[in-house]
């Protein structure tokens, strides 16, 4: 039987973020950002929702959904018995991926919510599986552990949790340099920037599974999946 996930009010924890700017500029960016960035982060993102696994009448989680398309995958994974749910900050990507999942036919199966990942609107212990492409690293360098806690928090125990991002690397080549030097000039407009996933999971107390590395334009991505144990 399908166990739609429960909300509840935000907490008080997780340092404090520029929400506002953050939301604003996913917002411009919106109508736009498939054309920006689809052809980079489609097959990576495909390949961590292998990696995740997720099977019919699992209840899975994406925080980050972006235009939908990942959220309209997890939807057909979990199937009329499971359930999905999709966060972002920015309400202009939730309207896309409201949109897409209209498009798709999948709008009633899926529930979105307007909230910040420092602060999960969910219950603990609800779901089976947590999915994020090239969301964690956006959030400043603190904050990092806060999002890993609060995905740790809503898992069941052995829930499974997949982040694509891109990857810090020890000896970096031209365009891994390239991309540093326009973050650091434009940090709103380039604002991921590469982190060590592996470390970031284990510190918050996920215990690893698989990891794969990838590359797109030129830039490492990194693809890990762990679980709650």
């Amino acid at each position: 039987m399908r166990t739609d996930p429960e909300l509840t009010e935000p907490g008080a924890k997780g340092p404090a973020r520029p929400r506002k700017r953050t939301e604003k500029t996913y917002d411009r960016l919106s109508r736009w950002y498939d054309l920006l960035a689809e052809a980079s982060e489609k097959g990576p993102r495909l390949l961590g929702l292998e990696k995740l696994a997720v099977r019919p009448g699992e209840v899975a989680l994406e925080l980050g959904i972006g235009t939908g398309h990942a959220l309209v995958a997890l939807t057909r994974l979990v199937g009329p018995a499971g359930a999905v749910v999709g966060i972002d900050v920015s309400g202009g990507m939730l309207e896309a991926a409201r949109a897409r999942a209209t498009k798709t036919g999948l709008l009633d199966r899926v529930r979105l919510v307007h909230a910040d990942a420092t602060r999960v609107p969910l219950r603990d212990g609800q779901f089976d599986a947590v999915f994020m492409s090239f969301v964690l690293e956006l959030f400043d360098t603190p904050a990092i552990p806060v999002v890993l806690g609060e995905c740790r928090r809503v898992l069941r125990e052995n829930g499974r949790i997949c982040v694509v991002s891109l990857s810090r690397v020890e000896r970096p080549g031209l365009m891994y340099r390239a991309y540093g030097w326009a973050h650091r000039l434009a940090p709103t407009w380039v604002d991921c920037r590469p982190i060590d996933v592996q470390a970031s999971l284990l510190l918050a107390g996920f215990d690893l599974v698989d990891a794969a590395n990838v590359f797109t334009w030129g830039l490492p991505v990194a693809i890990v999946t762990a679980k709650k144990s």
